[in-house]
């Protein structure tokens, strides 16, 4: 079969098996990507999760002898919450970042390239392919940049403007032929909303981002954070979707075709406070088929106190407690130590002195000397 009439074919198929963007480009390296990268790294503005090796990032034929054509997909997802429970007084709840609504992105994703792995097997036998969701080497956004499934926009997001930057992406190297796809032209113009509307600054000028700074990864991460970033996560369990909802391509765009891609309310918006008392069985039972939960239960308990001081609320008090007393972990003892100094005030103090005479770790000294230095009744020297 000749790569037209191998691409219409797989095309077509595409678009069966659930995936909504098909695109084409060629293996040859990604070198401007590249080079953006090595600026990333010169600034520090990497997260750490990424791959290490550039060179395995941006060139296909080191991941594929006899690499020819790149397949890239998008998977659209869903960006509304229909029933959605209201929090209230006593009852907060967080929420999940649309990324991580419905199955795990990385098993629905893969589940259609494993099916047009198979295809291509079956229309053309003995040929290679590899393919790759997001914990890949290569860079999902390059493939799908240079393959024309959307610009590269201001938030490092790719849009496409059917169906915005709501999109999974994969792609599948091959040794085969396809014929290439053109890149499509940058479409954000002089709108800058997204970059004004970052929480942290983290999108540093047009198309460029400092990781550390954005809310996503830092709700990812398994540390304490600084103060201000705990502030500015607001009731976000995991994930940040600011810099998407406020992107004019994104208004109306809701992509309900893919049923396990839809959200359970109550799991993607959930109480908080029972969230603190989670067991590790208990916690994979709840949110294990989420992309948010692959980092296990710790970031999430972590950022569910951050969003009951945000809340300031008070009815999460004993539950913090408990944790400031019993849990087995230094940094979440000193984090419930500092959400009980910021929700109930000086009026705590006595607690707080009363646990840094007991608990000795370094974290919890450090929080707890903090809110008493702030409120003006440290006996530190």
């Amino acid at each position: 079969m000749r790569g037209e009439q191998l691409k219409e074919t797989l095309q077509a198929y595409a678009l069966e098996i659930g995936i909504d963007v098909f695109r084409v480009t060629t293996a040859d390296p990604f070198l401007t990507m590249k080079q953006r990268l090595i600026d990333q790294q010169d600034k520090n503005y990497a997260s750490g999760f990424e791959e290490p090796d550039l060179e395995k990032r941006t060139t296909p034929k080191l991941l594929l002898d006899d690499a020819v054509s790149i397949i890239a997909i998008a998977v659209a997802y869903p960006s509304k919450l229909t029933d959605a429970p209201r929090g209230k007084a006593g009852e907060r709840r967080g929420i999940f970042g649309r990324s991580s609504w419905g199955l795990d992105y990385h098993q629905a994703l893969n589940q259609r390239l494993q099916l047009l792995e198979k295809k291509i097997e079956e229309l053309s036998p003995g040929a290679k392919t590899r393919s790759m969701v997001d914990t890949g080497e290569l860079v999902d956004r390059a493939v799908a940049e240079r393959a024309g499934i959307g610009f590269s926009g201001k938030n490092c997001s790719i849009i496409s403007e059917e169906h915005g930057s709501y999109l999974y992406l994969g792609e599948l190297i091959t040794d085969l032929y396809l014929p290439p796809d053109q890149a499509v032209e940058e479409l954000c113009g002089t709108c800058n909303k997204c970059i004004d509307a970052c929480p942290t600054d983290a999108l540093v000028e047009p198309g460029v981002i400092d990781a550390k700074r954005c809310i996503s990864f830092i709700t990812q991460t398994k540390t304490l954070i600084p103060e201000d970033f705990r502030y500015a996560l607001g009731n976000r369990l995991y994930g940040c979707d600011t810099c998407q909802q406020v992107c004019p391509y994104n208004r109306k765009k809701h992509a309900t075709q893919h049923a396990e891609l839809q959200p359970d309310p109550e799991q993607v918006k959930p109480l908080l406070i029972p969230i603190l008392s989670l067991s590790n069985r208990e916690f994979k039972e709840k949110f294990g088929s989420l992309s948010g939960a692959w980092r296990g239960k710790k970031p999430i308990q972590r950022n569910a106190i951050c969003a009951l001081v945000h809340y300031q609320d008070k009815s999460a008090l004993e539950a913090l407690r408990v944790m400031a007393e019993s849990d087995q972990r230094d940094d979440m003892r000193a984090l419930a130590l500092w959400a009980i100094g910021r929700i109930a005030g000086k009026v705590e103090s006595g607690y707080i002195e009363a646990r840094l005479a007991v608990d000795s770790a370094e974290d919890v000294q450090t929080e707890g000397e903090r809110l008493l230095l702030e409120w003006g009744e440290s006996n530190a020297v």
